[in-house]
Order: C-alpha cells, then sequence, then structure tokens
C-alpha cells in the first residue's frame, strides 16, 4: 500500500515556515489577521516575513520615489511591500518589496489587499531569501499575465538582475553594475538610475548587517 506524501515547502524557506502541518487558506487568512507580523503562503505553509535591514528599506524607499516622480502624469503607481501579490493559484501569495501598477489596481473579490495584476515586481535581495526570489518565487510571479518585467536589487553592492518579458514569452536577462549605469523600464517608459537606487545607502550603512 502506498501512503500519500505531504508536499513540503520550497527548501529555499523551508527556514522560514512557521506551521508544523499545512493549513487551509481561509485558516490562513484567520491566522494573519490575528497576527502581529507577516506572513507568505505557499501551497498550505506559513512563511515569515523577515524584518527589513536600513539598506533593505532605504533601496526600496529610493526605487519607489524615482519611479512614483516619474508616473505622476501617467496611470501607473508604485505600492510597497505591506501589499500581497495574488500568485497564478489560489492558494498562494506574496509580499514583494514593490511593485507597479498601471491603468488602476485589480484586487481580489474576498481579500481587498490581494492584488492581481501588478506590471512590475521589485525584490530587493537578502541572504535569507535570494535563493528563494531567484527561483521558486520568481517561477510563480512568471504565471502572472500582467507582469511584464522583475527585477532583483541586491543590498551589498550596485547591482541589479532585470527580467523582461518578451512578445513570444520568453523572459530576457540582463546583470547591470555600477552607479554610473541606469536600468531601462521599456512596460512603462521609464529609468533607474543606479545612483538613485542605493543613495546613501553605501555612505551610511558600510558596516550594517544585512537582513
Amino acid at each position: 500500500m502506498t501512503t500519500a506524501t505531504k508536499t513540503g515547502p520550497p527548501p529555499s524557506i523551508a527556514h522560514r515556515v512557521v506551521n508544523d502541518e499545512p493549513i487551509s487558506l481561509e485558516e490562513y487568512l484567520e491566522r494573519e489577521q490575528e497576527s502581529a507580523e507577516r506572513h507568505e503562503y505557499v501551497d498550505g505553509w506559513m512563511i515569515k516575513m523577515v524584518a527589513a535591514s536600513w539598506s533593505h528599506s532605504a533601496i526600496a524607499s529610493n526605487i519607489d520615489r524615482t519611479l512614483g516622480n516619474q508616473f505622476l502624469d501617467t496611470s501607473c503607481r508604485t505600492a510597497s511591500r505591506d501589499l500581497k501579490v495574488a500568485l497564478p493559484t489560489a492558494d498562494k501569495n506574496a509580499f514583494p518589496d514593490l511593485v507597479v501598477v498601471c491603468g488602476g489596481p485589480k484586487f481580489d473579490p474576498n481579500q481587498s489587499n490581494l492584488l492581481l495584476n501588478p506590471r512590475i515586481v521589485v525584490e530587493v535581495l537578502s541572504p535569507s531569501t535570494m535563493d528563494y526570489d531567484r527561483g521558486e518565487k520568481f517561477a510563480r510571479y512568471r504565471q502572472i499575465d500582467t507582469l511584464q518585467e522583475y527585477l532583483l536589487v541586491a543590498q551589498d553592492a550596485p547591482h541589479v538582475e532585470h527580467y523582461v518579458r518578451q512578445d513570444d514569452g520568453s523572459w530576457r536577462f540582463t546583470e547591470t553594475d555600477g552607479l554610473s549605469a541606469t536600468i531601462t523600464l521599456p512596460s512603462v517608459e521609464a529609468e533607474l538610475p543606479l545612483a538613485e537606487i542605493y543613495l546613501d545607502v553605501f555612505e551610511e550603512n558600510e558596516s550594517s548587517e544585512t537582513e
């Protein structure tokens, strides 16, 4: 007789799982509403979100400000890491560090803070999350029809990994280094100078620990 095997969480984030057994989406929502901490939900597992370091928060804030100023006369807007993004199946969600939405946000009718239509997702890399952000998490993000660009931003050096969806559904990957470089975001006709992304990050916090 064959015994069913319980599906475990992605190995790269297993150390952040807080429940011993998979739970339903409904139970997750109840727990999350009562919790003082934030958790992502993946295949029945509650994944604890790690508190951000100063560098992490400063980078996200710099990107938010830089893009927000360029979006003033457009239909695009940014939103911070407190907003959940729905991953294609009903039992998965994520808290990106930053999202860009164009043409107005669309939300899950049963969860007013669960975004359905991100145009761009930005994740600031941390030692505890970078494998997941590059691997399983990006694989899930790629299934979102509205997503056109994905950025992974390093904390310890001016370095950005940039993925752009192509017309045939494939993703073009480029890496950008150095404070003199600028990233072009074709889906929103905007630019991200690395000098703006890392404004005051290295000068003020060379000895601080990352998340």
